[in-house]
């Protein structure tokens, strides 16, 4: 396995494995013997970074979330999980009513919500502080200002160690930096958006917003990573889910643009060269590009994830990776 440091500050940055394991569906779609397995692999293989959130997987049964967080607390306190674990969390999802449904209709990001919310998942985790805790989703019904004084109150209690955000606009992300800064407050450290080797349309309206897809990694939030190389990026769904290797899961038709058929050619011409899968070299990509990224991946079994870790030690050369730049 190899690692990196995620945030700036001493006293609360962490060593990560440069492969993040998401728990989304354990304890709901996937079995409690099963989520085991595959966070016993996980942790034997040199994983260092969890990801979960307090709305997780709410869709599945139609709750309000929370389940994958109580299965990672029950493993953690099964297997004597401690500090040498990272585990993410967010909040900002979670629905206010029990659905099966996404919609608007979920918490906010006020001081009052932040702060039970966090307490709530601390609970369900088994922790009493939280490695890293994520703004899910941007709120823009409460004040900016509010939210960052909400967030830094955590950390100046110690609940908290690092704080990052997930699906926002990066103006909002940099205004929210700046307001921590000018207080003296912590902000931001962490950034976690759906990035992959296909590009995915930004310029379609969502649920979240008429302005387009703000979740997935676009050129202007690229530009800012580049100019903040301590701003470490996680990406979910980078595999998209098994689109790159199944022909019984077809690409979104968010990824059905000009791009495309290049991108695929050439994926398939390095897979060919290395002897690795496509998704081994798509993860491989992401870890050592230009501007690093921190794949966050999802596992149905023990198999899955063990394809996925045999990237970490995949070495694109040079000229593979310009191959797979290049391809437009």
């Amino acid at each position: 396995m190899r690692y990196r440091t995620i945030g700036q500050n001493p006293d609360t940055q962490r060593e990560v494995s440069v492969l993040s394991l998401g728990a989304m569906r354990f304890g709901t779609a996937t079995d409690e013997a099963t989520s085991y397995a595959i966070l016993d692999r996980y942790v034997e293989a040199g994983g260092t970074f969890i990801d979960t959130a307090n709305n997780y997987a709410f869709w599945v049964n139609g709750t309000q979330g929370g389940e994958s967080e109580q299965l990672i607390g029950r493993w953690r306190r099964n297997r004597g999980i401690g500090d040498e674990i990272t585990v993410a969390t967010k909040l900002g999802g979670r629905p206010n009513h029990a659905t099966s449904t996404f919609s608007k209709d979920v918490e906010r990001l006020d001081a009052k919500t932040i702060r039970e919310s966090a307490e709530r998942s601390r609970e369900y985790l088994g922790t009493d502080k939280l490695d890293l805790l994520y703004a899910h989703i941007q709120d823009t019904r409460v004040p900016l200002e509010e939210t960052v004084e909400g967030f830094a109150e955590l950390v100046a209690e110690g609940t908290v160690g690092l704080l990052g955000a997930s699906n926002h606009w990066a103006w909002r992300i940099e205004r929210a930096r700046t307001l921590a800064a000018a207080a003296g407050l912590p902000g931001y450290e962490v950034l976690q958006y759906h990035h992959s080797y296909l590009r995915h349309r930004t310029d379609q309206p969502t649920l979240r917003s008429p302005d387009g897809n703000l979740g997935v990694v676009s050129g202007d939030l690229l530009s800012y990573l580049r100019e903040e190389p301590s701003l470490p990026l996680v990406a979910y769904s980078p595999l998209l889910n098994g689109s790159y290797g199944r022909e019984d899961k077809p690409l979104d038709p968010g990824y059905q643009n000009a791009g495309t058929a290049a991108r695929q050619a050439a994926l398939a011409e390095v897979a060919a060269e290395t002897g690795a899968t496509p998704n081994q070299v798509v993860l491989a990509w992401l870890i050592g590009g230009e501007v690093p990224v921190i794949p966050l991946v999802g596992a149905s079994s023990v198999a899955q994830l063990d394809d996925s870790l045999a990237a970490v030690d995949l070495d694109l050369t040079p000229e593979q990776r310009a191959k797979l730049d290049a391809a437009n």
